[in-house]
């Protein structure tokens, strides 16, 4: 059993020799501190090295679901455990916290944002519980601020992707005001932000731009933002619009390789003019289909 302590936190004890799957919680962080030891990629991570992999492992599981199919489920869902076995073990090093800390966090967080469950509040329906979960959550922020942890308007908003995060922080601010009436503004502003980016790669050589990347990145940003604004005011979901075109792509590329391939090619023995026209043909098929 994992137990809560507030002693001096203490790494889990690596495994030894060759480890067998148990299905244990503790022979699993047995083998992080293992690899964390002897595994030169997993010495090198950071916490801040392992988002980009925590966001990814999120999305795949989202597509093992949609694909339902168990075995990629419980591969998934393993991968994103993954993730917090791997952060449990970085900050057990830094003396900070464990995973034992970790789990009663939220055990603790569950506990109270279900008084409905385990005290004698009745909600009758789940617009109840949510209502009820967003009071909680309200009280826990006011505590946060009286403790000296600062809260602004807009760090209420909602976590996940790029794309979702922009289009919610636009909401929230329009709410407060800052917003224009119709589309035609976020259309003026996108266009004025891509004018910027083209201002910072026009004539420039390959030198140059690698030179001025970080300001070229924060153009290319800007220019992002701006299209997300456009999105929201046309009342779509950015993210399920991008998503849209990312299936898309794939299709009509996943098109162009069969085509190759029933004249037996390969997609690197054909070139950007052969690809294109396959390309055009695949919208086609699309369009007849």
């Amino acid at each position: 059993m994992l137990e809560t302590h507030n002693n001096k936190i203490t790494p889990p004890q690596a495994v030894e020799g060759t480890p067998k799957a148990t299905g244990d919680i503790n022979d699993l962080l047995a083998l992080m501190a293992r690899l964390r030891a002897d595994c030169p990629w997993d010495v090198k991570q950071t916490n801040h090295s392992l988002i980009p992999y925590a966001i990814e492992e999120a999305y795949e599981l989202g597509e093992a679901v949609q694909a339902d199919d168990d075995e990629d489920i419980k591969g998934e869902l393993g991968d994103v455990l993954l993730q917090v076995v791997f952060h449990c073990q970085l900050y057990a090093e830094q003396g900070r916290f464990d995973m034992s800390d970790v789990i009663a966090t939220l055990q603790e967080k569950l506990i109270r944002r279900h008084p409905h469950v385990f005290e004698a509040e009745t909600l009758t329906d789940d617009a109840a519980v949510k209502a009820r979960w967003d009071e909680i959550k309200a009280e826990e922020r006011r505590v946060d601020e009286a403790r000296g942890k600062p809260r602004r308007r807009l760090d209420a908003t909602k976590a996940g992707s790029a794309l979702m995060q922009a289009q919610d922080v636009q909401s929230q601010a329009s709410k407060l005001g800052f917003d224009w009436e119709g589309v035609a503004g976020a259309f003026e502003k996108l266009e004025e932000e891509i004018e910027e980016l083209k201002a910072e790669v026009r004539d420039k050589s390959k030198a140059e731009i690698k030179a001025n990347i970080s300001d070229i990145e924060k153009e290319l940003g800007d220019c992002m933002f701006a299209l997300v604004n456009v999105a929201r005011k046309l009342s779509l979901d950015a993210e399920a619009a991008t998503l849209t075109c990312v299936h898309k792509f794939k299709s009509r590329f996943g098109y162009i390789e069969a085509q190759l391939a029933a004249a037996d090619k390969r997609l690197e023995d054909s070139d950007i003019e052969e690809m294109d026209a396959l390309w055009e043909a695949a919208k086609r098929h699309e369009r007849s289909s």
